[in-house]
């Protein structure tokens, strides 16, 4: 499968066309960006790191029954996947309270929820991706029934069920993560995009150390040391 036509650059990764009208492929990207891409910088080997985790965490929740777009690993930075129409949400999980979290209802940072909350945003960068109830959703037009915001918050359930025991295991504590859906050629909801430390908060168990885009987004350092640690927990290193 070879790439044609370039179809998008987002802020992380490069969707190009192929010969099948149904598949695309997605180029993952060294770029970092925060703040609605008011921080930018680069961090070689990011964008690989982030294509195989990915590639195991698809992997793993195809397994578990959670449809979604992943095909193939195509090589280290780039991914083959099914074409979809992506749903203009971002659908917000969160476990232990940090982040817009704490500054916006002064929750303290750490603490861990009562329940698993999940959140949409409107991913329009335009207007800093705000967030939105179930009746914005409808009327901005970004599903066309109330069903489809229970099945987003279904799956998302459903995704954090299977993720959350998962990374215990390997000593990480899944703390929040965005998901984005989309639906694929015959109107089916699911999961698109990427899951990595780009868009997922990882805190070690033991020392709380963050493993994730926040140690860009806070200045720490060691952003591929850290997404490296990661894929070597998932390959059980």
């Amino acid at each position: 499968m070879e790439k044609k036509e370039l179809l998008y650059e987002g802020k992380a990764k490069k969707l190009y066309a192929t010969e099948d009208e149904n598949l695309v492929i997605s180029e993952f990207k060294d770029d970092l960006t925060a703040f609605n891409g008011e921080k930018k910088s680069s961090e070689v080997g990011k964008g690989a790191l982030n294509n195989q985790i990915s590639t195991k965490l698809f992997q793993l929740l195809e397994e578990k029954g959670i449809p979604t777009h992943f095909v193939a690993m195509l090589d280290e930075n780039h991914m083959l996947h099914k074409k979809v129409d992506v749903i203009l949400i971002e659908v917000i999980v969160r476990n232990i309270a940090t982040g817009s979290l704490t500054r916006n209802l002064g929750i303290k940072d750490g603490t861990p929820l009562p329940f698993t909350l999940v959140e949409f945003d409107y991913k329009n960068d335009e207007l800093g991706d705000p967030k939105i109830n179930d009746q914005h959703a409808l009327i901005l037009g970004l599903v066309d029934f109330q069903d489809e915001l229970d099945k987003l918050r279904r799956m998302a359930r459903q995704v954090n069920d299977i993720l959350k025991p998962y990374f215990a295991e390997k000593g990480l504590n899944l703390v929040d993560f965005k998901l984005e859906f989309g639906k694929d050629k015959d109107g089916n909801i699911i999961l698109v995009d990427e899951i990595s430390p780009d868009n997922c908060r990882f805190w070690d168990i033991k020392s709380g150390e963050k493993m994730d885009k926040d140690r860009f987004r806070q200045g720490l350092g060691g952003v591929r040391v850290a997404y490296e640690q990661v894929l070597n927990r998932i390959l059980g290193k």
